[in-house]
C-alpha cells in the first residue's frame, strides 16, 4: 500500500508504452490456456470438424505471425502513433475527495483512437487477416465499440468489414452506426430473436460459415472458441502492462486494487492479465445487475450461471430450464451477453478474481457523477466500474489505491442517457 501523492503529469509523459511481445499468462506457472486453449476445465474449440479446421488454421497463422519482429513493430508503432498510447493513468481527484476514502485513478482507455481499448486487438486481427490473405472481415457489435474499431482497423489494411449489430443496440447506438457507415464498412441490423448482442454473434457466425476459408471473423472479446479468448487477450494485455509501469512510477508500487467491467470481458483481462501472478493485488470484475439480481433483467453471467457451452466455448452461461442461453438485459448494450470469456470461468473458480455485481441506476448514477465531477464521460460499459468504486471506495482508508479501466468514451450514450434521465 503506497501513502505516496501522485506525481505531477509531467512525470507520465516519460511512460514508453510497453512492448507488444506476447508470453504466456501464468499463475503459479501454469499456462494460460492449454495447446488445446483450455482454462483448466473451460474453453476449447467445441465445433464442427470443417469450422475446427478454419480456427486451428487461424491458430497457426497467429501463433506464427505473433513471433515475427515484423509483426512486433508494425503493431508497436501503430499503437504510439495510430491509437495514441500510452493511455493517461489519472488521478480522479474530484471523485477521490468527494468520495472521501480511496485514491482512485481511471485508466484512460476512453482516449484511445475510436474512443474505447477495442481498437488493441481490432489492429492486431485486421493485421492477422491481412497476413493470411482474406478478402473479408466479419465481426459483431453490442455498443458498437468492436464495429467501429474493426471498420478503422479494416479500411487501414485494406480489407472489406461486414457488422452485425441487433437492431435495439443499433438504435441505441447511433453514432457509431454511422461512423462505421462511413469508415466503408457495411451495418447489417439484425432483427430476430433479442435483436441484441448474442443474436449478432449468431448472425455474424452463419455469415462466416459460409465462407470460412477466405473470411475473418474478428471476435469482438474473449469468448468463442480457441485461438480467440487468447489472442484478444494478448492484443488487450497492453492495458495492464501500461498500467504495471504507470503504477510504479507514480505510486512506486503496485495499485492495491484493478477493477474493470465484465460482459465478454476482454477490457477486464486485459488489465488483470499482468497481475495474475501479483499476490499484492486484488483484482475485481463488475458484471451488470441490469434491473436486480432478483429479477430475470441481468447480465450477470459469472454471478448466476453455471457452466455449459454457448458460441463454440465451454464457460460460464445463463440459461433458460430447457438448456438454451437466456435473454438477457443491461443498459450498456456492451454487456448484454449470456456467456463470459473462458478465462474469467477459471479465475472465478480459483478464486482469483472477485465478481461483484452493479444495477442499471448505479450505473446511471456513475455516469452522471463522473461527468459533472471530473469532466469525464464514460461508456455506459465502463460506468459499470465507476459505479462500484463509488459504492465501495468510502469503506476503504485513504492509503488504498484503486486503478478502475475506464474502457470507453460515453458520448455515444449520451442521447440514450438524456432521455432516459428527462434532461432536456
Amino acid at each position: 500500500m503506497s501513502q505516496n501523492q501522485p506525481r505531477s503529469p509531467t512525470s507520465q509523459t516519460q511512460i514508453q508504452p510497453h512492448s507488444p511481445q506476447f508470453e504466456d499468462h501464468h499463475i503459479d506457472n501454469i499456462p494460460l490456456p492449454d495447446a488445446d486453449g483450455y482454462f483448466g476445465i473451460y474453453g476449447g474449440a467445441i465445433l464442427p470438424p470443417e469450422l475446427k479446421e478454419a480456427m486451428d488454421d487461424i491458430a497457426v497463422a497467429y501463433d506464427t505471425i505473433k513471433k515475427t519482429a515484423e509483426f512486433q513493430a508494425e503493431l508497436q508503432d501503430l499503437f504510439i502513433n495510430y491509437v495514441g498510447r500510452p493511455s493517461p493513468l489519472y488521478f480522479a481527484k474530484n471523485l477521490t475527495k468527494k468520495l472521501g476514502g480511496a485514491q482512485i485513478y481511471l485508466k484512460r482507455e476512453d482516449l484511445n483512437m475510436t474512443g474505447a481499448h477495442k481498437i488493441n486487438h481490432c489492429l492486431g486481427q485486421s493485421l492477422l487477416a491481412k497476413y493470411m490473405g482474406k478478402t473479408k472481415i466479419i465481426v459483431e457489435t453490442g455498443a458498437g465499440q468492436h464495429g467501429l474499431a474493426s471498420a478503422t482497423a479494416a479500411a487501414l489494411v485494406g480489407i472489406p468489414c461486414e457488422v452485425y449489430m441487433g437492431e435495439i443496440d443499433a438504435a441505441k447506438q447511433m453514432p457509431n452506426v454511422m461512423k462505421m457507415k462511413l469508415l466503408g464498412a457495411k451495418v447489417i441490423r439484425v432483427t430476430r430473436g433479442g435483436q441484441a448482442l448474442k443474436d449478432a454473434v449468431d448472425a455474424a457466425f452463419e455469415e462466416y460459415l459460409t465462407d470460412p476459408k477466405n473470411f475473418f471473423y474478428g471476435i469482438g472479446s474473449v469468448v468463442g472458441p480457441n485461438p480467440f479468448p487468447a489472442m484478444v487477450r494478448d492484443f488487450q494485455s497492453i492495458i495492464g502492462n501500461e498500467i504495471y509501469t504507470q503504477s510504479q512510477n507514480i505510486l512506486q508500487s503496485n495499485p492495491d486494487i484493478i477493477c474493470a467491467s465484465v460482459g465478454g470481458g476482454s477490457n477486464a483481462l486485459g488489465c488483470f492479465s499482468r497481475f495474475l501472478n501479483e499476490k499484492d493485488v486484488k483484482l475485481i470484475g463488475i458484471e451488470p445487475a441490469g434491473r436486480g439480481l432478483d429479477t430475470p433483467d441481468h447480465a450477470a453471467t459469472l454471478t448466476l450461471g453455471k457452466p455449459s457451452v454457448i458460441h463454440g466455448m465451454y464457460t460460464y452461461v445463463l440459461e433458460t430450464p430447457t438448456g438454451e442461453a437466456h435473454p438477457v438485459h443491461s443498459i450498456a448494450s456492451g454487456l448484454d451477453y449470456p456467456g463470459v470469456g473462458p478465462q474469467h470461468s477459471y479465475l472465478k473458480d480459483i478464486k482469483r478474481v472477485q465478481y461483484e455485481s452493479v444495477t442499471d441506476q448505479e450505473c446511471l448514477d456513475a455516469y452522471m457523477m463522473l461527468s459533472r465531477i471530473e469532466g469525464i464521460i464514460p461508456a455506459l460499459e465502463s460506468a459499470h466500474a465507476v459505479a462500484y468504486v463509488i459504492r465501495e471506495a468510502p469503506k476503504l482508508d485513504k492509503n488504498i489505491n484503486i486503478v478502475v479501466n475506464l474502457s470507453g468514451r460515453g458520448d455515444k450514450d449520451a442521447d440514450f442517457v438524456l432521455q432516459k434521465l428527462g434532461i432536456e
